[in-house]
């Protein structure tokens, strides 16, 4: 059942195919370099793309913009309490600002950090500290045709062996990224993070939950952890999240807006270290980067996003596009995760090696036929590891309809009809720092 009805619309276009050709060509095969107003339907991200409610937008109005003691923050600090129990709140302008207060706290050279898995900006504020971000992906992560109901866990007798290598004094942080958007946005249990929080406890390590789809893992659990059938998703939540010391947070993601983020912990020490190296890089602790009505609108939008009714129409929302894919007989990361549907592009174009990136050359395909806008998620973006070859088609919240989705599953059965003619694709060029290359990157086609 729908659970949204439109009050505001927005015009899109599809570019004729001549000058998508231009287009792609000019961004230099790599569609984050395409304006937005280039593409027809946008899978790029769903961070801060999404459609805010009503309520939201009443919340910008009352926004309080004062510099300190501003009203906004004090409701995000009781929203934050109120829906995942910390009590003390750290904004930033968006998750990676967040991700660099937290880790910048707790990370130096030569640490190393074991993760379920590592997202692009994660990886990259690890290793900006000179830390090490080591992945410990369950086995059934990497098989896209497993049905495993929480194929996100965080495997630990991988995390084991990591302390048994380099010795628990270099582990301080353990990070577990709810869902797991780098393994397909796949749920973690609560009996994982549990465990996880166990194995911290042993090692005298600080547990870490990347938070940024917490409502949504909440709604799995709900679904397929039997313990949890019958508990609320919010009560699932705030349990889940309990078990950390601290988490980290794109408010873009299930904090429904389309700026902000933070870092919250009842850990005192923690906060007042986190706070200070916030007012170097953030602003001020009551407003972190953000406008007070940015961080209105954070708070009513984490109320929102446990409630029950936006959560299925989300997930059901998801779900109905896989279906369309797989209808179209196109080769899709099973079972379909909460944010996005993932093509397994190793399977799509086989007759392209790694080294060719075969994600991005579909993701380039996709552009050029359909006017959509999907990102990869395997050699490309991830060098120098064990990934599935994926290309990730997020969806904005509240954001598109049936007949979008429909147009996408029609582009990408076209492309894949073309079989043997689709090119791999070889860099170009290539900025310093490999673990986000994938932004700015520019690439050519193989002859």
């Amino acid at each position: 059942m729908v659970a949204y009805k439109s009050k505001m619309v927005e015009r899109i276009s599809l570019p004729a195919r001549a000058q998508r050709e231009r287009n792609l060509e000019a961004a230099g095969y790599n569609v984050f370099n395409l304006d937005a107003d280039e593409v027809f339907v946008d899978l790029l991200t769903d961070s801060g793309t999404g459609a805010m409610s009503d309520a939201q937008w009443a919340a910008l109005v009352r926004g309080d913009e004062a510099y300190a003691g501003s009203r906004s923050f004090d409701e995000l600090e009781s929203a934050v309490a109120d829906v995942m129990g910390f009590d003390h709140v750290v904004p930033a302008h968006q998750g990676r600002g967040a991700e660099n207060v937290l880790y910048g706290t707790l990370l130096e050279d030569g640490d190393v950090v074991p993760n379920n898995t590592h997202f692009d900006t994660t990886r990259a504020h690890v290793a900006n500290q000179g830390a090490d971000p080591v992945d410990c992906p369950v086995a059934e992560a990497h098989d896209p045709s497993s049905m495993e109901p929480f194929k996100g866990n965080l495997s630990l007798e991988r995390a084991r062996a990591v302390v048994d290598e380099v010795g628990a004094d270099r582990v301080p942080v353990v990070v577990q990224t709810i869902t797991n958007n780098s393994a397909a946005g796949q749920p973690v249990s609560v009996e994982n993070t549990r465990r996880v929080r166990e194995f911290a406890d042993e090692i005298d390590a600080r547990f870490v939950i990347d938070a940024c789809r917490f409502a949504e893992n909440a709604y799995f659990v709900q679904q397929r952890e039997d313990e949890y059938a019958e508990v609320s998703i919010a009560e699932i939540a705030r349990e889940q999240l309990g078990y950390a010391d601290a988490i980290v947070m794109s408010g873009k993601k299930d904090g429904l807006v389309n700026a902000g983020g933070f870092v919250a912990t009842d850990d005192d020490r923690l906060y007042e270290r986190c706070k200070q190296r916030a007012i170097l890089y953030e602003g001020f602790p009551t407003y972190g980067g953000m406008a007070g009505r940015d961080v209105a609108a954070l708070a009513v939008g984490l109320r929102e996003a446990v409630e029950r009714e936006y959560l299925a129409d989300r997930i059901e929302q998801i779900q109905e596009f896989g279906s369309l894919l797989e209808d179209a007989g196109v080769p899709i990361y099973q079972p379909v995760g909460g944010h996005a549907v993932y093509l397994d592009a190793g399977a799509a174009l086989s007759h392209l090696p790694d080294e060719a990136f075969p994600g991005q050359a579909l993701v380039c395909e996709l552009y050029r036929e359909g006017g959509v806008r999907g990102v990869e998620l395997g050699s490309f973006a991830f060098p120098d590891t064990d990934r599935p070859e994926l290309v990730r088609l997020a969806v904005p919240r509240r954001t598109y309809h049936r007949e979008h989705f429909e147009h996408v599953a029609d582009t990408v059965e076209t492309v894949l009809e073309k079989g043997t003619d689709v090119p791999g694709l070889e860099l170009a060029t290539e900025p310093e720092m490999p673990e986000i290359r994938h932004f700015t990157a520019e690439l050519r086609p193989l002859s």
